[in-house]
C-alpha cells in the first residue's frame, strides 16, 4: 500500500498516449493475481478497454482470459467495459 504523499502541484497529467498502457497494466494486474486475487472479469474488462484504445497486444490477452471464463462472465466483463466507457 502506498504510504507516501503526492505533491499535486508538481504532478503531471497522464498523456492520452499513456492511457492504453495504463489500461493494459490493469488487465495484467487482475489476470496475474498481483493483488492476491485473480479476477478474470476485471482482467477481461481492462484488456478490452486497452484494445479499444489501440493496444493491439491486449486483444490476444483478452482472448486468453476469455477462454478461462464462462459466457456469463464474459458478458459481465463487456457490460463493465461499456459502463466504464460511458463514464470516462
Amino acid at each position: 500500500m502506498f504510504q507516501g504523499s503526492i505533491d499535486l502541484d508538481a504532478a503531471m497529467p497522464v498523456t492520452a498516449t499513456a492511457i492504453p498502457d495504463v489500461l493494459f497494466e490493469r488487465g495484467l494486474y487482475w489476470s496475474s493475481g498481483r493483488s492476491g486475487v485473480v479476477n478474470l472479469v476485471a482482467a477481461h474488462k481492462w484488456f478490452n478497454l486497452a484494445a479499444l484504445k489501440g493496444r493491439s497486444d491486449a486483444i490476444q490477452m483478452r482472448r486468453e482470459v476469455a477462454e478461462l471464463m464462462s459466457e456469463a462472465e464474459v458478458a459481465a466483463a463487456q457490460r463493465e467495459a461499456r459502463d466504464w466507457m460511458s463514464t470516462h
